[in-house]
């Protein structure tokens, strides 16, 4: 999804969580259980900027009724490199309400696992509100 693309490359974090529905669900490539909720999914996507580094889109799909969205993604995650797809599905009013994250190789993921845990606090208190997203 074009608008999505442009606002993840712009790092603009608010156009972002602007096309999340209130009921999206954020599957994880690194967590057990689904993250449900636009507060939770935007505090993770938020963290996967601070982690992610030469962060690029190399590909895109959609699917033929135009609601599901496949996004690959080329990054590094401290000195791994990690390649992973950004699975997308839109609901009528076009807002994003499924959005699941797969990586590879395993090494990547590991590290993507760790650095991301690392962020476990700040997605918890910027998700439930007690921190400002810009906060350190």
């Amino acid at each position: 999804m074009k608008s999505f693309r442009q606002a993840v490359e712009a790092n603009d974090h608010a156009a972002i969580e602007a096309l999340l529905a209130e009921d999206v669900v954020f599957t994880s490539p690194v967590a057990f259980k689904p993250y449900p909720g636009k507060a939770v999914t935007a505090a993770v996507l938020r963290a996967a900027s601070r982690v992610f580094t030469d962060f690029r889109y190399v590909r895109a799909t959609t699917g033929e009724d135009g609601r599901d969205h496949a996004l690959v993604f080329e990054a590094r995650v401290g000195d791994r490199a990690i390649t992973g797809c950004d699975f997308l599905h839109v609901n009528e009013q076009g807002l994003i309400d499924d959005f699941m994250v797969m990586v590879r190789p395993l090494s990547a993921a590991q590290a993507l696992a760790e650095a991301m845990g690392a962020q476990f606090d700040r997605i918890a208190a910027e998700a439930s509100g007690a921190a400002r997203p810009d906060e350190a």
